[in-house]
């Protein structure tokens, strides 16, 4: 098969992969008039930039999670941020784990599995900083400081908790997929 549409096709399941599961495997926080969740849709985000590389594994959860967004009446002003955090994610996995860890090039599975752990973690904790911190500025120009600061507060432990959940998904299931991934030359990263 062309590596191309491979590609392209593992970029499209990705997407809808992160789309599903940010979708209908959430639990909803309710924060006065706005709303936070728990889901692992960041850990799509994580193996895809593990399997795809960073540009495009980020480009497929940011699809996926802001036509997630885009679709909810409750999340659609936060598209832009959730495409924009989405893509850094992405991008700083598949920086840590291809360009540093160059886990494509090792068949020692301790290296693998500290360099996947590592970059997850990376990726995942630049989340934690962004997403929280967008959304503040934004509301406090939208809602005023006392809501923006109870806001920051609550998504800030929703996406600590969302980080250490699927820090934990992406690198047992990525660990898990890895042998099936060499075995079908399927770490198509080009980092």
């Amino acid at each position: 098969m062309n590596k191309k549409v491979q590609k392209l096709t593992l970029c499209a399941l990705f997407a809808a992969l992160s789309y599903v599961v940010f979708t209908f495997l959430q639990i909803k926080i309710p924060i006065g008039a706005d709303t936070t969740s728990i889901h692992l849709g960041n850990a799509v985000v994580v193996i895809a930039a593990l399997v795809l590389g960073g540009p495009l594994g980020g480009l497929a959860g940011a699809i996926g999670m802001t036509i997630g967004d885009l679709l909810d009446p409750v999340y659609i002003t936060y598209a832009p941020k959730t495409l924009i955090c989405k893509m850094v994610i992405g991008l700083i996995v598949g920086f840590v784990a291809h360009r540093l860890g160059k886990i494509n090039d090792s068949q020692d599975r301790s290296h693998i599995f500290k360099w996947v752990l590592l970059s997850a973690v990376c990726g995942l904790l630049a989340n934690v900083i962004l997403d929280p911190s967008i959304g503040y500025f934004y509301k406090l120009l939208i809602l005023g400081k006392p809501a923006a600061e109870l806001s920051f507060k609550i998504n800030v432990a929703a996406s600590a908790v969302n980080a250490v959940m699927s820090t934990i998904v992406s690198v047992l299931v990525y660990m898990g997929l890895y042998p099936i991934l060499r075995k079908e030359h399927l770490g198509l990263q080009s980092a």
